[in-house]
C-alpha cells in the first residue's frame, strides 16, 4: 500500500499526519508503530489521521507511536491545525474535534494556538500534583533538571501500583531564573519526548498554584525543543479556565511510503 505522509514537528514533538478525508485509510496497529519507527520508518512520537467531523473544521485522531490511539496530545493538536491550513480547510482559525471534545485553534506565519479544556480539579501530593489536561499528567517539582534521569525516575511512577494500568505522563519541573524548565516522560511512547504539549499546560498551572509562574496569566515554559506559551485565567484555588497552549508548528517533509499490508 502506496501512503501519502506528511511530517511536522512542534517543538521537537513529532508527528506523522494523513490527510484521511476520503476514509480511504485504516492503520493497523503494526502499521503505525512501523511508521512513527526511527529506524524502520518515518520516525514520530504519534500519527495523526486528519478526517471530516460535520458542523467543523475536521476530526483529529491521534495515535501513540506504539500503535494505539490515545488522549489528547497538545503539540499534534497545534500541528494539525497547521496541516489543515496547508490543506485549504482553514485560514486563520479552525474548530476540530478531538478525543477529548472540541478545540478551537488560531494559526499565523509565527505560531498556532490551541485552547485547551478548562481544569477543575488538581490533587495536591506531598511532593506531586496530579491533573488532567486533556491527558492525565503527574507533575513533580527538581534541582538540577538537567542531571535528572528522566527515562528512570518516570518509568517508576508510570509503571508505579496506582499508574500501571491505564499509565499516566509524568512531568519534572524547576524554575532557573525567570523561566520554567520541564521535561516529560511520555506513556506511548515510554520514552523522554523533546515537548509535551498537555504536559507543558499542566505544568504551567502547577507552578501557577506553587507561585511560581513566570507570569501569573502567561506562563514561558522551556523544553528541550523550544519554548511554548500557556495562557490561562484561574477562578478559585485549582481551577483553571480559558486556557490557550502557544508556540511554533512546523511542516518538515512530505513523503510516499510503501506500507506492508
Amino acid at each position: 500500500m502506496l501512503l501519502e505522509c506528511y511530517k511536522y514537528q512542534g517543538t521537537g514533538n513529532d508527528f506523522v499526519l494523513i490527510d484521511n478525508r476520503e476514509k480511504k485509510v485504516s492503520l493497523t496497529t503494526e502499521q503505525i508503530k512501523w511508521l512513527c519507527n526511527r529506524r524502520f520508518g518515518i520516525g514520530a512520537d504519534g500519527l495523526m489521521l486528519l478526517e471530516l467531523e460535520p458542523g467543523i473544521d475536521f476530526k483529529m485522531v491521534y495515535f501513540n507511536s506504539d500503535g494505539h490511539e490515545s488522549s489528547m496530545c497538545g503539540n499534534g493538536g497545534r500541528c494539525i491545525t497547521a496541516f489543515a491550513k496547508r490543506l485549504g480547510i482553514i485560514t486563520a482559525e479552525a474548530k476540530f474535534l478531538a478525543i477529548d471534545g472540541i478545540h478551537d485553534a488560531k494559526i499565523t506565519e509565527e505560531s498556532v494556538s490551541l485552547k485547551m479544556n478548562d481544569v477543575r480539579q488538581v490533587e495536591v501530593g506531598e511532593d506531586y500534583f496530579y491533573l488532567n489536561t486533556g491527558s492525565p499528567h503527574y507533575v513533580k517539582f527538581v534541582k538540577d533538571i538537567e542531571s535528572t534521569d528522566i527515562v528512570a525516575e518516570g518509568k517508576k511512577i508510570r509503571y508505579n501500583d496506582r499508574f500501571k494500568a491505564e499509565g499516566t505522563n509524568v512531568n519534572f519541573i524547576e524554575k532557573k531564573e525567570n523561566e520554567l524548565f520541564v521535561r516529560t516522560y511520555e506513556r506511548g511512547v515510554e520514552d523522554e519526548t523533546l515537548s509535551c504539549g498537555t504536559g507543558v499546560t499542566a505544568a504551567a498551572l502547577v507552578a501557577a498554584l506553587k507561585g511560581q509562574s513566570t507570569d501569573r496569566n502567561n506562563c514561558i515554559i522551556k523544553t528541550l525543543g523550544g519554548n511554548l506559551n500557556v495562557k490561562f485565567e484561574k477562578v478559585l484555588e485549582n481551577t483553571f479556565y480559558n486556557i490557550w497552549l502557544e508556540g511554533p508548528a512546523n511542516f518538515v517533509f512530505k513523503t510516499i511510503i510503501e506500507v506492508a499490508e
